[in-house]
């Protein structure tokens, strides 16, 4: 009884004009579309609270950096192999449902840890919250492949990715305040609250298909039949093309390599800021939240170009966006200290590029390649990669700074230079790979 819950809602009958079907579809659609994305943003606050907590527990003896790498890499490393498996999972579920119960779970657990001040506590729970937390992409790329036609899945794709920044920008704005008026603890509170308010939208908007509503499937409504190959086929064998398709191999690298720059600056850009250029807390997250700003250009920006003036492709503009990433992260990283407005110049550059960069290189561009009813395993493939990319990075840059931070006559000494050059080198190395799917082609 319990997994039927979460079972695939069942056709319900066809009734009404076609004319009253096509105006129930496009209420319910943008129901979908705006649940699906702002439900999508509320998992990366009660995912990002950490970041901007980082340096608050270090000041207060609570954990070393070392740990703190450690702990997040708990979460990447637990959220890598659940976009696998919820990935999979996703294709054959009740979407609204799933989506709903991982944002719930993670948001009780960040209420949990606001009452806590063990390592071993908030690595195990932080690592279960993982879990959950992969719960999230998958129904929202199938949400969109099963209420939006092929013509319009790059340009709302790529509306749906600024969730990304939108977390990003109430985390490093809103939380961030918390936490500078509040404590620590607030990080967590603040984000746990925000993700019920999250699942409970996600329950009411995020319906599972238009079939589950008695409409049409959205390529009979919308005359946008495209997947002549895929008839006959069951999604299990999908799925399994999915897993033997080299370009999608070569992706989930590439993006692997990405997540480890990305999440360079994400996790670690405010404690950097703090560290080495002596910025409060609420200065250095108001530097870096202009990132999440930018980003949702980014995001909304790639998948409307490529729809509209590269014909589909995606390959130009993720050139173009790992190219602007790796000067973004160079002069964040190198450029003199005392420079605030070059601080946020840079961040507003690495927003854009990555903006554009999770969208095609971190899931557009598998999702092209792939089945439309295998899009689950495609991302959960390319998710699987990205965050052990992300989790290897946290155990390795805690690691980094806690070996290169002394302390003399009382004052704290930082020496980031090994990680600015594994952050660029990642970057660099994400660019390259990229371009050799130039020529993969779309699935029909």
């Amino acid at each position: 009884m319990f997994l039927k819950y979460y079972n695939k809602s069942q056709p319900q009958e066809i009734v009404g004009s076609f004319e009253e079907q096509k105006s129930l579809y496009k209420k319910l659609k943008w129901q979908v579309f705006i649940s699906a994305t702002l439900g999508y943003s509320l998992y990366y606050v009660c995912r990002l609270s950490l970041s901007v907590i980082k340096k608050p527990l270090v000041d207060a003896n609570i954990l070393n950096e070392s740990e703190l790498g450690l702990m997040g890499s708990a979460l990447f490393f637990s959220y890598a192999a659940g976009k696998l498996f919820n990935g999979f999972l996703a294709d054959k579920s009740n979407i609204a449902r799933f989506m709903s119960t991982g944002l719930f779970l993670s948001a009780l657990i960040n209420l949990i840890l606001g009452f806590t001040s063990s390592f071993v506590v908030f690595t195990v729970l932080w690592g279960i919250s993982g879990w959950f937390q992969s719960m999230g992409a998958a129904p929202g790329v199938i949400s969109l492949s099963r209420w939006f036609s092929n013509k319009e899945r790059g340009t709302y794709y790529g509306i749906w990715s600024a969730s990304h920044s939108i977390g990003k920008a109430i985390t490093y704005i809103g939380v961030a305040f918390i936490v500078s008026v509040s404590g620590w603890q607030w990080g967590f509170w603040g984000a746990g609250l925000i993700g019920l308010a999250g699942a409970l939208i996600i329950g009411v908007f995020l319906h599972d298909s238009p079939e589950s509503k008695g409409l049409p499937p959205v390529a009979d409504l919308k005359n946008d039949h495209a997947e002549k190959s895929s008839q006959g086929k069951s999604i299990g064998a999908l799925q399994k093309e999915v897993l033997k398709n080299p370009n999608i191999w070569i992706l989930a690298v590439a993006s692997c390599l990405m997540y480890v720059s990305r999440y360079g600056i994400e996790s670690w850009g405010i404690y950097y800021l703090e560290a080495q250029k002596s910025y409060s807390t609420i200065e250095a997250s108001s530097i870096v939240s202009v990132s999440a700003i930018s980003g949702i250009v980014g995001t909304v920006v790639s998948g409307i170009v490529s729809d509209r003036f590269f014909n589909g492709s995606r390959n130009f503009p993720a050139l173009i966006a790992g190219i602007l990433n790796v000067l973004s992260i160079s002069i964040f990283l190198f450029y003199p200290d005392g420079n605030p407005w070059v601080d946020t110049f840079a961040m507003a550059l690495f927003g854009f590029a990555i903006g554009i960069l999770i969208t095609l290189v971190g899931g557009l561009m598998a999702v092209d390649i792939a089945s439309k009813k295998a899009s689950g395993a495609a991302l959960g493939l390319i998710g699987i990669a990205s965050y052990i990319g992300a989790g290897v990075q946290d155990i390795i840059s805690g690691y980094l700074i806690k070996s290169n931070h002394t302390v003399l006559y009382g004052i704290d000494q930082y020496d980031f230079s090994t990680i600015k050059i594994f952050c660029i080198g990642a970057a660099f190395l994400s660019v390259v790979l990229t371009l050799f799917v130039w020529n993969a082609k779309h699935h029909d």
